[in-house]
């Protein structure tokens, strides 16, 4: 599970972004987080790739996924 890109846009707030960095940590799949309440440029990033102002918004390996969905997540892992 470790040979992906992931990237998670998020916020301190985002109970569901919580969520999913729980769920990575729990599969020991490395992230990067990406807090994009502090990071205007990496907000509008965001935005550009998922078409969402929401978080949690998940890059993995260039696929979008918006919101907590470790269904998702365990199938692009595989």
């Amino acid at each position: 599970m470790n040979n992906h890109s992931v990237t998670v846009y998020s916020t301190p707030s985002c109970p569901y972004c919580v969520y999913s960095k729980q769920y990575f940590d729990s599969k020991g799949v490395q992230y990067k987080d990406v807090d994009v309440s502090r990071d205007h440029a990496a907000a509008m990033e965001m935005v550009k790739k998922s078409g969402q102002m929401g978080v949690p918004v998940i890059d993995i390996d260039g696929k979008i996924i918006v919101g907590f969905q470790p269904n998702v997540f365990a199938k692009l892992l595989e």
